[in-house]
Order: C-alpha cells, then structure tokens, then sequence
C-alpha cells in the first residue's frame, strides 16, 4: 500500500470540482496551463489537456468547420465585467438565469467551454447550438471524451442556470459516460457517490476494456486527509470543491 497525503486546499483542485451558486471557485488555483482551442477562436482558452480532447472529439466531426468556440475561460475580471454588463443591457432576471455570479462561474475553471453554430453574429451569452446536425453529433459524442452538457433542460432547479444547450464542462471518463447513464448533472453526481465511501464499497463501472471503481473520501476537516491506496493501481484523484475528493482506480480487464 501506498500512503498518500492530500493537502487541505487539495479539495478545491481537479476535474470534478463542482463550481455553482452556492460552491465559488478556489481563486486560489492558478490557471498557468491555458492554450487557445484551436487557430480560429483564439481567445477561447482551456486547459491543455481539454483542448486536446476537445480537438480529438471535433476532429471525428470535423466539427471546426460549422462549430465555434465563443467563450473558455475567464479571470474574475472577465467575469465581473460580463455580469455587469448583462445587468445593464438585459435587466437582474435575464442575468440571473444566464450568468454566473464573479468566483460562482465554470469559465474560471479552465474546463468549461460555450460552443455555438458559426456564422456571422454570434450572441456571446447565448449562442445558437441545437439539437439537430453537427452539434449534436457533438452532444452524442461528448460523453465518451470527458464532456456532459452542464445546464440541460429540467434541471433548472438543481445547477441554479437556466437551460443552456450551449454551455459544456470537462469532467473526464468515466465520469461524464455515468452521468450521462444516469442523467445526472454534476451536483447530482456528487452526491450520488457519497455512499460509495472509500474502503467500503466502490461504484463499479464498465468501459472497453477497462474495469473501474469510483468512490468518495471525506476531507479531513483541518490539515491533511490520509488516503492508503494500491500502490501498483492506476487512479486519479480529484476534490470535490465542497468536502472531499473522488477516487478512480482502474485496471485492463483479463482477456478470456
């Protein structure tokens, strides 16, 4: 076994931390590992490792073509401008339901992308991105790169956003193929793994060939959380944003 020591802010870091009216993001990360999504939309930044899937999911499509990327990240600045700005033009209820409070947003994450049709003019708040050709050929495909549509339509209640057929967010494999199963949006998903509580139980989930367990680990309230794990185990650790962290391990499944 390997012992491995998960520092107090670590709850705030990873691709699963959830990010939401009521959970604001850690401005404590620093986001040094942004790229530009591709050579057409410049100024939509994420994280390196997103944009790579992304591009390997908009290649399968050759999605570029009809699809932009009209917003990535932003830095609080960004973020308070924006709001101020839908304040003025669009009034409190239109902003309320479709921008994120400053330190309440997924685009200061690094992991969450605004994709709309390309066309001549594209509405940076809400852009055009339908249930109907490339994009969603896109929305069926994004579950098997990491990617769950993070506001859908009848969840109003749950993310607090209203329906945003538009907006995206990276929570990786195989996370965003379970929500997907299950319909579930990311504030669902987490606490659908409190049951599974580390060294008791796991979520068992199947992909190719791959055998995967997922579970929960509560953080300790002060200083560093103890995590005893396989030493010899592929996993990946990720905080929540809210009390704990996500552990996946997997293994290649025997050939019979």
């Amino acid at each position: 076994m390997e012992t491995v020591w998960l520092r107090e802010d670590a709850v705030h870091f990873g691709n699963l931390i959830l990010v939401n009216g009521r959970h604001p993001y850690w401005i404590g990360k620093s986001r040094g590992n942004l790229v530009s999504v591709n050579v057409w939309d410049r100024n939509a930044l994420l994280d390196r490792y997103v944009v790579k899937l992304l591009s390997e999911l908009m290649g399968e499509l050759d999605g570029w073509k009809e699809i932009a990327a009209v917003s990535g990240w932003r830095s609080l600045r960004e973020q308070q401008e924006l709001y101020a700005e839908s304040l003025r033009e669009n009034g409190e209820e239109f902003t309320r339901q479709y921008v994120a409070l400053p330190n309440h947003s997924e685009h200061q994450t690094g992991l969450a992308v605004d994709l709309g049709v390309r066309q001549g003019e594209i509405d940076f708040i809400r852009p055009e991105f339908p249930y109907s050709g490339v994009c969603q050929r896109f929305r069926e495909r994004a579950a098997r790169f990491g990617f769950v549509e993070r506001y859908p339509k009848g969840k109003e209640e749950v993310t607090g956003i209203a329906h945003e057929p538009w907006h995206f967010r990276y929570v990786g494999t195989p996370h965003a193929e379970i929500m997907a199963e299950h319909g579930m949006v990311l504030e669902e998903y987490i606490d659908f793994l409190r049951p599974y509580v580390y060294g008791r139980g796991c979520y068992s989930y199947q992909t190719g060939n791959l055998d995967i367990k997922v579970s929960y680990l509560e953080a300790e309230k002060t200083g560093e959380t103890r995590l005893e794990i396989d030493g010899d185990a592929a996993y990946s650790i990720s905080g929540n944003n809210v009390d704990g962290f996500i552990i996946t391990m997997w293994k290649v499944r025997a050939e019979r």
